[in-house]
């Protein structure tokens, strides 16, 4: 195996291992597919001043967040069907963060229930997040499963009224539950790897892997909307909707996908405990401003009744270091370690994470700061 030392490499090594369908899904956007380019762009356009001679012998990442102290300022983002990427890949995205010393967060559309992945990772620190069922009934007893496996930090993903315009997707013939054609029985034919040691282990296993927090009576035919009309995402979500979820769920409450600062002010008077500044990784929308250029007014609106975190666009620790210095608290990070999983399961997951963090230590040596804090005062 070639030597892998950044986020290209982890990621031109994924597009080998996986089928072009699932590649795609992961890493592409949506509709022309600039807001990636703008992303990219936003981040690499910030600079941050050092500061020499600064006297630190090491550097400390540690970070309180949400009331609990983590290994640095850095979560695994919610991702749909990382157990595609890796046979049983949601859990073993969950103990190679728990090894770490920071959270993930568990997506409503994983294939692995969060029971099974407590249940194969006791120690790490479970997020949830949630997509809002058109069943409440439904959606609240979801919600009591992930408090009874530990989850205390709820995200509730506020930006996808409606599926995106993703042609790719369809061109692939890319879809859950998976609809054979000669081009993508033929894309999977040429990944064995992936073939015999993720779909053939789940065949042989418990079926064709879907999304395993769906009640069982929709979970076969997820598609079919005369069955799953239920279990389809609410697109008529409304801040009404935001109170409700703070009545039924008594840990930390956090909005994904504010951009702007009038719904940030809302989000903290509703009492969300959180928000996730996010243009969802550029997959939603293409027009959408960057969360770069939107942190700074936002940090500012809501210091010190909101927590901030960040995402989209990660590739580096060092983008990492940019989100924290504009004002996030933390930064959650999807792409990447899927990359990992996809190259070594559960141990290239923890590669990918600890090379973040290296690239984010190195980088504060030569800032010359001694805690992420301390990067506000970087900022040019």
């Amino acid at each position: 195996m070639p030597m892998l030392l950044n986020a290209d490499d982890y990621r031109s090594r994924a597009r080998q291992m996986l089928p072009r369908g699932l590649f795609d899904y992961i890493d592409r956007g949506t509709e022309d597919e600039t807001a990636l380019s703008r992303l990219r762009a936003s981040l690499d356009g910030i600079t941050l001043m050092p500061a020499v001679l600064a006297g630190h012998s090491e550097r400390d990442l540690d970070t309180t967040l949400l009331g609990a102290r983590i290994a640095a300022p850095l979560a695994v983002a919610p991702t749909a069907l990382a157990g595609l990427v890796a046979h049983d890949g949601e859990t073993k995205l969950a103990r190679a963060a728990s090894r770490v010393g920071i959270p993930v967060c568990i997506s409503t559309q994983s294939v692995t229930t969060i029971e099974t992945i407590r249940r194969g990772a006791p120690d790490a620190k479970l997020w949830f997040q949630l997509y809002v069922w058109r069943d409440r009934d439904l959606t609240a007893r979801l919600l009591e499963r992930a408090r009874n496996c530990g989850c205390d930090n709820l995200l509730v993903t506020a930006d996808t009224p409606v599926s995106p315009n993703r042609e790719y997707n369809q061109r692939n013939g890319f879809g859950i539950p998976f609809t054979p054609s000669l081009r993508s029985v033929a894309d999977v034919a040429r990944h064995p790897r992936w073939l015999l040691g993720v779909l053939m282990r789940y065949l042989l296993s418990e079926g064709i892997p879907t999304y395993g927090h769906y009640p069982a009576e929709f979970r076969t035919a997820i598609t079919r909307p005369s069955v799953a009309e239920a279990v389809r995402l609410e697109h008529r979500l409304s801040w009404d909707d935001m109170r409700w979820l703070r009545d039924v769920w008594p840990g930390r409450l956090t909005i994904k996908g504010v951009l702007a600062v009038k719904d940030a002010e809302t989000a903290a008077g509703v009492g969300a405990d959180a928000i996730v500044v996010s243009a969802h990784g550029g997959r939603n929308l293409d027009c959408l401003p960057a969360p770069a250029d939107c942190i700074p007014a936002i940090a500012a609106a809501v210091q010190g009744r909101l927590t901030v975190l960040a995402d989209s666009g990660v590739r580096r620790g060092t983008d990492v270091l940019k989100y924290c210095a504009l004002g996030a608290d933390a930064v959650l990070v999807g792409r990447l370690p899927l990359w990992g999983l996809a190259v070594g399961g559960e141990q290239g997951a923890e590669a990918v994470l600890r090379m973040i963090l290296r690239e984010m230590d190195t980088a504060m040596a030569f800032l010359g700061v001694e805690r992420v804090t301390e990067l506000k005062t970087q900022l040019r």
